[in-house]
């Protein structure tokens, strides 16, 4: 008898979440078992719980997956999860945090998608601008748009102590150099507006960080993408569908993208990545980066 495809799903929080529950098994995975209060100090030992227990043949139809809200503990849980396996002892681990990873990924791969189509342009040397950047999303974008060669500045509405505490953590963590704001004032904003190529908006949901008086002085606006779905917008004239779509904007050249056209990448870039691992002959160790890789697949 085939043994049953088990995804363990540990978060350092008090419950996993219900989102990547239901995606782990449309995905195909037999059962998936939450939990709580699995952290950095944590991890490696649950990594051994889980691999000795079934054998050098079961680990085949073993996974590991880990959430939270930390998008930094994240990967730092994934490194430390990978150097607990004790070959052939191995099964394959997916991190993306409140779905961090995957939605940060897609972000990115429409704006490089739409840069490319509509404007004939790259990442490398953009000024991009990451609005509600010090939330888990924003975290993740900042770091893969600096990886691909961009000009970032990652803002807070909380103050500039905020965002220069993360913009210190992701650069020390993944060594980058990301650059902080503070957008508490509108004189700081719009001082951001007037270079800014492209717009990333990860504030929380219902929170809009841009009105249209703020994009009609947007005059080097390339592209913008908001992630928030719920009324009012992120970022004002972007609709949730809106793939590539004119926006009003100061430079006369701006598209939007809208949080569905995102969502929609997302949801692929995650169930690829969940049923690669329930298929995989070798351990796989998803990280970021592997999701803008898949991201970039399916943003066409």
């Amino acid at each position: 008898m085939e043994k049953p495809y088990l995804l363990h799903f540990a978060t350092p929080g008090e419950r996993v979440s219900p989102f990547d529950v239901n995606m782990a098994y449309d995905a195909g995975w037999d059962a998936v078992i939450p939990y709580a209060g699995v952290g950095l100090e944590e991890i490696a030992n649950f990594t051994q719980d889980v691999i000795f227990s079934r054998g050098a043949k079961g680990v085949k139809h073993t996974g590991i997956f880990i959430g939270g809200r930390d998008a930094v503990l994240a990967t730092d849980m994934l490194d430390a999860a990978r150097k607990a396996m004790v070959p052939p002892f191995q099964v394959s681990v997916f991190a993306d945090p409140s779905g961090a990873y995957t939605t940060a990924a897609a972000m990115l791969a429409k704006v490089e998608q739409s840069l490319a189509k509509v404007h004939g342009l790259s990442l490398t040397g953009r000024q991009v601008v990451v609005f509600g950047g010090t939330g888990p999303v924003g975290k993740i974008v900042a770091v893969l748009a600096a990886q691909a060669g961009a000009e970032v500045t990652i803002t807070s509405h909380d103050g500039l102590a905020r965002a220069v505490a993360v913009t210190e953590t992701i650069n020390a963590r993944f060594g980058i150099v990301v650059r902080p704001a503070d957008t508490h004032s509108e004189i700081s904003k719009v001082a951001l507006l007037a270079d800014a190529e492209i717009i990333l908006a990860t504030a929380k949901a219902g929170v809009q960080v841009l009105s249209a008086e703020h994009l009609a002085l947007a005059s080097k606006l390339l592209v913008a993408a908001d992630i928030n779905a719920v009324p009012p917008a992120g970022v004002a004239g972007i609709g949730v569908m809106d793939d590539a779509a004119h926006l009003s904007a100061g430079s006369g050249r701006a598209v939007g993208i809208g949080p569905l056209a995102i969502g929609n990448v997302k949801y692929k870039v995650q169930q690829a990545l969940l049923q690669a691992m329930r298929g995989a002959d070798s351990p796989l160790y998803l990280g970021f980066a592997d999701c803008l890789e898949e991201a970039c697949r399916h943003a066409r």
